[in-house]
């Protein structure tokens, strides 16, 4: 265990077992910038085999392990003479400041110092002094590292042991305050995961979306597929025959989408992979085929709960009623938004949603589902434009192929939305294979289609509706063949820039108040899912909106 998982546990619990035992990491900016703080100690200093008492050392990046504490760690510095070893770890912030103003380590940075101690102890060294540098006081402060302080560290490592092996998160602390700084808040979700465990309201935390970082940046779509995708020190860069390249901060990409046989360089490829950038591939008519995505959280207690759940008829049950009830309550409130539907079909989506809860079987569920579909695609041309000179013909939903402009437009907003959620449980820790309300098939990403109910009518119809109530293409930007009508260029661009307008548009979540957009929203769905396979939830609730 790293020493500083240790430092974790006495924080929080909570954190130690996300990023011991889940492996999960939130960078956000002051994480960062204890990076920054660390950076005059980070360059490892020469070393010497022989260490004698007097001896004047000033060793800094020492790397130690010891195989009978199970404790590894690099420590910051470690330096002193004739007068004993002084062992130091440098943090960014401000010590705290006690009743009679004296100036002391905080505790759990405390617990830092006597493990890095602990682990020169396994090497015969003996240090004397222990101290933490705090960046923003710019000064030293003293912490124990007697026999005693030793000893409790020691039984503080045997106690997070325990809690790791027992495949239970802990509980969020009661103490939110703390929550609100942490950069592991928008994977925790303290104040949600108590809600969706014990059903009481979070107070305190109800206003405050849990926004990473990151998570804003562009999506890059190539559709030439003569073009090439490589890295340039810090910037990607996409070339094209006879045309000038086009630059992007690698910092800067959010996604990427690519049509075709469009080539990727090993580099470029490395570079989105570590920064967790994935990468789709749609063939040049617009159907999805994968994605290039790096590894996920560990994850394991939520995939084996998964596994486990998807055998329980009567939990698959539970869960998909409440998929079904929420997509029947979307297209309800997209009707009443933007169409003219009439009231009895109105009314009787409110009834086909508000007896979801009484289906005592699938095939029951999927009728309810069904019927409501039906009756929303029976109406759905309501929420198209109905000026003068309107091209498109709505006659009804069709697939496979889609045979009208909206269709092609709904057809690739399925797939996007599809592709979208499948990388997200992909990289949450769920199997996006194996859902609870859709049956699991060789290629589908059951979950992700569960999860994408409740977002279809919010996400995928309105870029539709919007693409085509503003105007944003024409008829010429789709391509009639004899395998379904097909977007062309001009149309794909269009709507992958009305796609990402759609997934940073902000909204209200219905239990805890605050907004996000509706790519986090997706996120926070797939957690309460992760949550709910592991056990930490009674339930699943899905997202409606007003």
């Amino acid at each position: 265990m790293p020493v500083r998982r240790l430092q974790n546990y006495a924080y929080c619990p909570r954190l130690f077992y996300l990023q011991w035992v889940e492996g999960l990491f939130q960078e956000n900016a002051d994480t960062a910038e204890g990076e920054r703080a660390h950076e005059r100690v980070d360059t490892p200093s020469a070393w010497r085999d022989e260490a004698y008492p007097g001896m004047q050392v000033r060793w800094r990046s020492l790397e130690l392990e010891s195989t009978r504490l199970g404790l590894r760690g690099v420590v910051d510095l470690v330096e002193g003479g004739s007068e004993g070893l002084e062992v130091v770890d440098y943090k960014k912030g401000a010590p705290w400041r006690a009743d009679d103003g004296r100036l002391v380590a905080k505790p759990f940075d405390c617990v830092q110092v006597q493990g890095y101690a602990l682990l020169l102890h396994e090497q015969g060294l003996q240090p004397a002094h222990g101290s933490v540098y705090y960046a923003a006081a710019k000064r030293r402060v003293e912490v124990a590292v007697d026999e005693e302080a030793l000893r409790a560290c020691e039984r503080l490592l045997e106690e997070a042991r325990a809690v790791a092996r027992s495949g239970v998160c802990p509980k969020p602390p009661e103490d939110g305050a703390r929550c609100l700084r942490c950069a592991a808040y928008p994977l925790c979700l303290p104040g949600e995961s108590r809600f969706w465990a014990d059903g009481v309201a979070p107070e305190g935390l109800e206003k405050t979306a849990p926004r990473p970082e990151g998570d804003e940046g562009e999506l890059l779509v190539v559709q030439d597929p003569r073009a090439r995708v490589g890295l340039r020190g810090r910037e990607l860069l996409v070339e094209r025959r006879d045309e000038p390249p086009v630059r992007r901060p690698l910092e800067q990409i959010r996604a990427v989408v690519l049509y075709g046989a469009v080539q990727v360089s090993a580099q470029a490829l490395h570079a989105l992979l570590e920064r967790a950038v994935p990468v789709s591939h749609f063939s040049p008519a617009g159907r999805f085929l994968g994605m290039t995505q790096g590894l996920p959280a560990t994850g394991t207690d939520a995939r084996r709960g998964q596994y486990r759940l998807f055998e329980q008829p009567a939990t698959r049950l539970g869960v998909a009623r409440e998929v079904v009830r929420a997509k029947l309550h979307n297209q309800r409130t997209m009707l009443m938004r933007n169409g003219a539907a009439p009231e009895e079909a109105v009314a009787r989506l409110a009834e086909l949603r508000d007896t979801t809860a009484s289906a005592g079987d699938m095939d029951a569920l999927r009728g309810m589902e069904g019927a409501g579909a039906a009756l929303y695609f029976r109406h759905f041309g309501t929420m198209l434009g109905t000026h003068a000179g309107a091209w498109w013909d709505w006659s009804g939903r069709n697939r496979r192929p889609p045979r009208d402009p909206v269709n092609a437009l709904l057809s690739l907003g399925y797939s996007a939305l599809a592709k979208e959620l499948a990388g997200i449980c992909h990289t949450v820790g769920l199997d996006p294979f194996l859902g609870f309300f859709h049956q699991p098939r060789f290629g589908r990403p059951a979950l992700a289609l569960d999860l994408m109910e409740e977002f279809r009518p919010l996400v995928a119809d309105s870029v539709a509706i919007s693409l085509l109530n503003r105007g944003e293409i024409a008829p010429q930007d789709f391509v009639s063949t004899t395998r379904g009508v097909l977007l062309g260029d001009g149309a794909r661009r269009a709507f992958w820039q009305a796609w990402a307008r759609r997934l940073d548009t902000e909204v209200t979540h219905p239990e805890f108040g605050y907004r996000m957009s509706y790519r986090r929203m997706m996120d926070v769905q797939a957690r309460q899912i992760w949550r709910f396979c592991r056990g930490e939830c009674a339930s699943y609730r899905g997202f409606t909106t007003r």
